[in-house]
């Protein structure tokens, strides 16, 4: 029994492809599940230990709380033993909503929120001055001190700047028995009937008491300073009745100069999710959408007769262009005047409308009289199309002619003004979010010194928290992030690291923690900071699977599971289960790639490419130092460098959206850069990112990569088809028809089980083929549309050996190792590194001129060393025609294969932004900047003496 209590132990998994498996795992170790992309490490590591751990968690709840939860449907294994509480971290997670940072996830943000509400010291934002708070008895001290022998008058303020006659106002204080207010600067009687004029502004306050300043036992000007403080609501003015100057006193925070008051500080006026921070113009998102006059007016050279304003289009003879016609008539002007030589006033009118009503020439409506309208302006039509209650297509058509730009009130910072005049040592909450993680932490390590005595009181325990956070994101190697970056901006191993290091921070023990590639977007260099994090979690007392390729992580492992031997239906078995040491002696594919018995191979020789190159200058986006690089065109160029290092900036957010704007017309806007040359060297763009294929069963790769409508077409031309005048929907399962309409075109059924989990059972009427039976009997040699979407791809490249436009579709999902998945496999049960491979595969298919560049981010994600090679064997037969692929990539078997290798660096965030070396892998081997080349050269020496 000790054993068993000792490791998690897996009987008879069946989830997916796995083959009836029985595996052993050691509790409180760190343990890597590895394998071929597809040979069931995720089938085992989440769709069967991480399910049953939460499925029976749930089941401790109350049916009743069960009812509200979901149900969780039973992994289809015989048992498993020894399950600790389990935690997932996938990559999947990342949080797209706009007001998710990270420093919200890791809730830092939340601790600095409350550092500034108890800690922080307030400034005036009118006068740059110190808040100031008083009792009463400090400022009955102060008004002794400054205007002794003084006459004075004590002033109650009761309107700040509002509109309105205050007749009742003044009514009600003349009961009261007060004489005299202080109107607009002027003290005036109070008269029976008095107002003011309502549509100006006004700024009233009741006179208290007049009197000269006396001795300290003045029991008078007690009594009046309190009288003051009840009618003004904890306010006080004093006026000097001889200079006339005025001075606020306050209960509140307030400024003693312009008589300011702020709210009382709590956590939330400094949260930009809630409406007491938020910045009001922006709502606390830190940008807005602003109609861009270069976009709806891009050639002024044109007339607005030849579309010179792009909303509207060409000339037609329809109301908007009449009363175009009639306001340019007021200005002398003809709409066939290009716009460039019509007057500003003209152009002003016509984009944003005006008070004056337009008149409509008879003779144009072809009315008896002249006829009168309101031209509310082309930009307001454009903003009313983007209101929510209209359709999706109007709202598109009105967003090409806007940009987001940074709130021209916060300036990006998302808070109010009131939140970001609140400083601790000279540092307001919002500059402290914009730091980089490393900066932020030196920071908070030497503010304690520069800190009152009550303030250090105060803030301790809370820095302490804050310090601790941040230091486990150190760890896990992200200093480069600042708390304000966007979690939709995150790649998915940044997400999971961050989720990792608040996972650390809760220090949780006995937990069985699952991780899905966490070292994805990780450099070398800081891979060793992620293992020793990794281990940190395990020596607390924790259980760590991590499904990985990684050799480092693998090396580093307690112990190792290895699945295949291949992939799909070949796999789904353990073919290997012990230490990394145990492993490297034996024959595995794994283990003859960490052994050396097999590897990537190195090029013979670099391509030379074609002499052409593109040419980017000035890229100063994020934390781009003014960048210029050359593209060379015609090879494989790998772009490197450090997390954060600005990789992504450089080409995700300033070549691609230059190069779709060009080709595409893509609406969106590159980062800020200064000029781009050679774009007549290239002619197309395709970018492969990592975004899921799709979120139903429905979507599947026959779906995505356009094949299945050939395959039906091909079916609609059969004989049997054309006699019963079938259309191509009869062979969709996604429309009436031809579907069995029992499942909808599922092929299953759920029966709800209320408090148990749903149970899937094959269609009692299709039996999982998802069609009717008419829509079956149609046959092409001998198999019906439903046995053609149950083929693996490499059974379909041979079925369809003679139809070349579905053949050539389908052959390149073989070649990028795709060949065990089934055509009609839901997307949803395929890995990470499968979907990118199927996009990739779908681009590859599309046909490529010669002078295509392609745009790859990561995509060895989830890929095997063997997997890698498969690829990369695809991506040089691109580039072997003449085309041109960019990959952004820290894999050393990618980066070792590349013609050309930009690296970036020479740190991440701030710390980065610069171009170090560029050339071949031998000759960035050679450079003396960053960490790349060290690497690298470890690797080509390693590579050259085994060779």
């Amino acid at each position: 029994m000790a054993e068993e209590k000792d490791q998690v132990s897996v009987y008879g998994a069946r989830v997916h492809n796995l083959k009836n498996i029985d595996v052993s795992i050691p509790r409180n170790s760190l343990t890597v599940i590895t394998g071929l992309s597809g040979s069931g490490k995720s089938s085992l590591a989440f769709d069967t230990i991480f399910a049953e751990g939460q499925r029976r968690y749930i089941e401790t709840f109350s049916t009743y709380a069960r009812n509200f939860l979901g149900n969780m449907e039973r992994p289809d294994v015989d048992k498993i033993t020894g399950l600790s509480p389990v935690i997932s971290i996938e990559q999947k997670t990342t949080n797209k909503n706009p007001r998710s940072t990270v420093g919200t996830t890791t809730e830092v943000y939340d601790y600095l929120r409350l550092l500034y509400a108890r800690a922080g010291e307030a400034y005036s934002y009118l006068s740059g001055e110190k808040m100031v708070k008083y009792t009463e008895e400090q400022i009955l001290d102060l008004i002794l001190h400054d205007y002794k022998g003084k006459k004075i008058y004590l002033l109650a303020p009761l309107v700040k700047s509002r509109k309105g006659h205050y007749k009742e106002l003044f009514e009600q204080i003349r009961k009261k028995g007060y004489l005299n207010v202080r109107v607009d600067g002027d003290i005036r009687e109070i008269m029976h009937g008095m107002k003011l004029d309502r549509y100006k502004n006004h700024d009233i306050e009741v006179v208290i008491d007049k009197m000269v300043v006396g001795d300290k036992d003045d029991k008078r000007l007690k009594q009046s300073v309190a009288t003051a403080m009840q009618q003004g609501d904890g306010l006080l003015m004093i006026l000097d009745a001889q200079t006339l100057s005025v001075r606020h006193y306050s209960k509140r925070l307030m400024c003693p100069v312009t008589g300011l008051a702020y709210r009382e500080p709590a956590p939330h006026n400094f949260s930009f999710n809630s409406p007491q921070g938020a910045c009001p113009k922006c709502k606390g998102l830190g940008v807005i959408n602003r109609i861009d006059i270069d976009k709806i007016i891009p050639d002024r050279n044109l007339s607005i007769h030849e579309g010179g304003i792009v909303p509207l289009g060409k000339h037609r003879n329809i109301m908007i262009f009449w009363q175009i016609i009639s306001i340019l008539e007021r200005y002398e002007a003809k709409l066939k005047t290009p716009i460039k030589d019509l007057p500003d006033d003209a152009i002003e009118e016509i984009l944003y409308g005006s008070d004056e009503r337009v008149r409509l020439d008879h003779t144009l409506i072809g009315s008896s009289s002249d006829y009168f309208v309101t031209f509310e302006g082309v930009i307001k039509y454009i903003m009313m199309m983007q209101e929510k209650d209209v359709s999706a297509t109007a709202q598109k058509w009105a967003e090409q002619f806007s940009v987001t730009t940074e709130c021209p009130e916060c300036k990006g910072a998302k808070l109010n003004k009131e939140a970001l005049y609140y400083r601790i040592h000279d540092k307001n909450i919002d500059e402290l979010s914009s730091m980089d993680l490393s900066e932020l932490y030196e920071w908070l390590s030497n503010v304690d010194q520069f800190l009152s005595d009550k303030q250090r009181m105060i803030a301790t325990e809370i820095l302490k928290e804050i310090r601790t956070r941040l230091k486990f994101l150190l760890d896990v190697g992200l200093e480069y992030l600042s708390l304000k970056r966007t979690s939709a901006t995150l790649s998915g191993g940044e997400s999971q690291r961050i989720r990792l290091a608040t996972q650390i921070g809760s220090q949780l023990v006995n937990v069985l923690y699952i991780l899905d590639e966490p070292s994805i977007g990780l450099h070398q260099r800081d891979n060793e900071k992620l293992i020793k994090s990794l281990m940190a979690l395990r020596d607390s007392g924790n259980s760590v699977i991590v499904v990985e390729h990684d050799r480092d992580m693998m090396l580093a492992a307690d112990y190792v599971v290895d699945m295949g031997p291949k992939a799909g239906r070949l796999g789904g078995e353990v073919v290997f289960a012990g230490t990394p040491a145990e492993m490297l002696k034996t024959k595995t594919l794994t283990s003859m790639y960490l052994n050396g018995l097999k590897r990537i191979e190195i090029p013979e020789k670099r391509r030379e490419g074609n002499g052409l190159t593109l040419t980017l200058k000035g890229a100063k986006g994020n934390n781009l130092k003014g960048v210029d690089v050359d593209f060379p065109l015609g090879k494989l160029i790998c772009v490197t460098g450090v997390s954060g290092s600005g990789k992504s900036s450089l080409i995700n957010n300033t070549l691609q959206p230059i190069l779709s704007q060009k080709f595409y017309h893509s609406l969106q806007d590159p980062l800020p850069y200064d000029a781009i040359e050679g774009l007549e060297n290239i002619d197309k763009v395709v970018n492969v990112d990592q975004s899921p294929l799709g979120r139903t069963p429905r979507s599947n790769p026959a779906t995505y990569t356009g094949v299945f409508s050939d395959i039906r077409s091909l079916f609609v031309g059969l004989p049997e088809a054309k006699i019963r005048g079938y259309k191509a929907g009869r062979f969709s399962f996604n429309v009436s028809g031809g579907r069995c309409e029992t499942c909808s075109g599922n092929g299953y059924k759920t029966i709800e089980m209320n408090f148990l989990p749903d149970v899937y059972v094959p269609c009692e009427i299709c039996h999982g083929k998802r069609y009717n039976r008419e829509t079956l009997e149609v046959r092409f040699k001998g198999k019906s549309i439903a046995d053609v979407l149950d083929m693996t791809i490499s059974r379909a490249v041979e079925f369809f050996e003679n139809v070349p436009q579905i053949l050539n579709k389908i052959k390149v999902l073989e070649e990028v190792g795709l060949g065990y998945i089934r055509l009609g496999q839901p997307s949803t049960t395929l890995s990470g590194g499968e979907s990118q491979r199927v996009k990739l595969a779908t681009e590859l298919a599309k046909r490529d001129t010669g002078k295509t560049l392609y745009i790859l981010d990561e995509p060895t994600t989830g890929l095997h060393f063997e997997d890698i090679r498969v690829l990369m064997g695809v991506l040089n037969k691109l580039v072997d025609k003449g085309n041109t692929i960019i990959v952004i990539e820290h894999n050393l078997d990618v980066i070792k294969m590349a013609d050309y290798i930009i690296d970036m660096g020479p740190e991440g965030g701030k710390g980065g932004g610069q171009l170090l070396c560029c050339g071949t892998p031998e000759e960035v081997a050679k450079c003396d900047k960053g960490y790349t080349p060290k690497f690298l050269k470890n690797e080509l020496e390693y590579e050259y003496e085994n060779k």
